[in-house]
């Protein structure tokens, strides 16, 4: 039985969100509508000046999304994913892309949930040698067009139960597992596995990280902070 790790992408290996950057680029290649700015401009420049929060401006960009992804073409999404990953493969934290390198040296099984899109999501996560990939799948029509349902939105917001499906599909161990997440979102990873990782966690998650003892791994510049609290 191998051991597992289970990795958040967006903001934990990759230090941007990959549902932002495929927005951005649908936008500039003319498949979205310029307009669709509007839906996320004030969040994003809130965010930007610290006047707002994060979860606010993620939640316009996936509104953004959703209401404009209907009728375009998954040949065409596809398109544009492969180049925003070739853009933006290497953008990723040091200690986080080092920590899955060492993990998959050591046979660990390598695990990745996100909210993001799966076609997306399947390329960077490739890049780095994940075995299997949770993200949000969209239904297509007859045609290989967008219809705007998300398949499995409720399955992607339970990691613990992706978790355990992976553990008895694959034929996993939790014994010395590693979760590694950055909100509140993964504290259901963190009670399932061995060895927590809270990384450039957000408030919520590491005030509960301290009550926890859970391990705070904060990146900043070319400085890597350990704290175990």
């Amino acid at each position: 039985m191998r051991k597992v790790a289970v990795f958040d992408i967006d903001g934990t290996i990759f230090r941007s969100s990959l549902l932002i950057e495929i927005v951005d680029a649908l936008i500039s290649e003319h498949i979205f509508p310029k307009s669709a700015v509007r839906l996320f401009a004030k969040a994003k420049t809130d965010w930007l000046d610290r006047n707002g929060d994060y979860e606010a401006y993620i939640g316009a960009v996936v509104k953004a999304f959703i209401g404009n992804i209907r009728g375009i073409s998954a040949v065409d999404f596809r398109h544009v994913s492969r180049k925003v990953i070739g853009v933006h493969k290497n953008r990723t934290y040091r200690f986080t892309r080092e920590l899955a390198r060492e993990l998959k040296r050591k046979q660990y099984f390598l695990l990745a949930i996100s909210n993001s899109p799966k076609d997306i999501l399947d390329l960077f996560c490739e890049e780095y040698g994940f075995d299997k990939v949770y993200g949000r799948m969209y239904e297509l029509d007859g045609k290989g067009r967008f219809t705007g349902k998300v398949l499995n939105a409720n399955l992607v917001a339970d990691k613990a139960k992706l978790l355990s499906r992976a553990v008895i599909k694959e034929n996993l161990t939790l014994k010395d597992s590693v979760g590694v997440g950055d909100t509140e979102a993964d504290i259901p990873i963190f009670k399932k596995v061995e060895r927590a990782i809270c990384f450039n966690p957000n408030k919520k998650l590491y005030k509960i990280a301290r009550n926890k003892g859970w391990e705070v791994v904060v990146e900043r510049k070319d400085m890597i902070y350990k704290l175990f609290v």
